[in-house]
């Protein structure tokens, strides 16, 4: 079996995305299947991992010749909004744009269950909710005591620490992050990851204003670190993840911090779920400031800790790859 796994804007794509695809093809490589990433045809089956123009023409044409098409779907209208400035008035026109884009494939890979109950309303395309898991290999390092100290002096972080991991935007819960850190000026809060984002012209233009406000005036105790090249190293530092993100497919940093055995706390939504609150991670909805007390405590944060990473074990790329060749032996001829 041969596979064209095309991931369109591969270059300007970063985040959870860009790491799902990633996985995806660490999964075939470990499994021994054949695949290009540039836009071929001459394949038995065609996977697309975002729905720009190109890759909605590539499905058109796969499906005339009788190749199978198989689309991951990351993006959904509903968690596209409070991305970045425009997000929220473009997100109108994404939905009828991803309707139309996702109803030319013949099965749709979901990320959770929650993004399948979204789709439903999209398309009635088949689908199968395949996790994108996560690399431990990727995580490596993460409880060295050497690594751990490097990034709590480079930051000027005193533990126990609350933190993040992920892109600096409103729907990952930035108005709360920033909001919990004021009302608890005595623990140390850390978000690692790209400034919403920084760089050039594009980046600029992209760049929620309010956003940006909110880093610059957040409280002393509560530290933007930008992007970090090691990530392993924002999980040796962090004691308590905190998530209150508003709209998630999944959350792949969720599930790489509880692999580290940290204590997630995060928002009460759909996609989470399959947790169980009070044993592999505490639950709020608006007030995190007591969730959060609560998990600093030593012993729960290693009883809360230890009962996430067992229950990441079923998430790793080992875990959730049988399902994805599955798949694909499906829709082959």
């Amino acid at each position: 079996m041969k596979v064209c796994h095309y991931f369109e804007w591969e270059g300007q794509i970063t985040g959870g995305h860009a790491q799902s695809v990633e996985n995806q093809r660490t999964i075939l490589d470990r499994h021994g299947i054949d695949y290009t990433t540039t836009p071929d045809l001459h394949v038995d089956l065609v996977h697309l991992n975002n729905m720009g123009p190109r890759s909605v023409y590539l499905a058109k044409r796969a499906r005339r010749r009788g190749i199978p098409v198989v689309v991951h779907a990351h993006q959904t209208a509903e968690d596209f909004r409070e991305s970045f400035a425009l997000s929220n008035l473009l997100a109108k026109p994404l939905r009828p744009y991803l309707e139309y884009a996702y109803g030319h494939a013949d099965h749709l890979v979901c990320p959770s269950e929650h993004n399948r109950e979204v789709l439903e309303s999209y398309t009635d395309a088949p689908k199968t909710v395949i996790s994108n898991g996560f690399d431990p290999a990727k995580l490596e390092g993460h409880d060295d005591p050497d690594l751990r100290e490097t990034y709590l002096d480079r930051y000027d972080l005193d533990p126990p620490v609350v933190f993040m991991v992920g892109h600096v935007i409103e729907r990952k819960g930035l108005s709360a992050f920033v909001e919990t850190a004021s009302r608890m000026p005595d623990v140390d809060f850390a978000w690692f990851g790209f400034l919403n984002p920084t760089g050039g012209t594009l980046d600029r233009l992209l760049r929620s204003r309010e956003a940006t406000r909110m880093v610059r005036e957040a409280p002393e105790n509560c530290t933007f670190t930008g992007y970090v090249e090691d990530v392993a190293g924002a999980f040796a530092a962090g004691d308590v993840f905190f998530f209150p993100t508003k709209n998630e497919n999944e959350g792949m940093a969720l599930l790489e911090a509880m692999a580290c055995g940290k204590p997630p706390v995060v928002r009460d939504i759909q996609t989470f779920g399959w947790l169980a609150d009070g044993e592999d991670c505490l639950m709020a909805e608006s007030d995190f400031v007591p969730a959060l007390e609560q998990a600093l405590e030593a012993g729960e944060r290693e009883r809360l800790g230890e009962n996430a990473r067992e229950r990441s074990e079923d998430f790793t790329l080992d875990a959730v790859g049988e399902d994805l060749g599955a798949l694909y032996e499906r829709l082959v001829p």
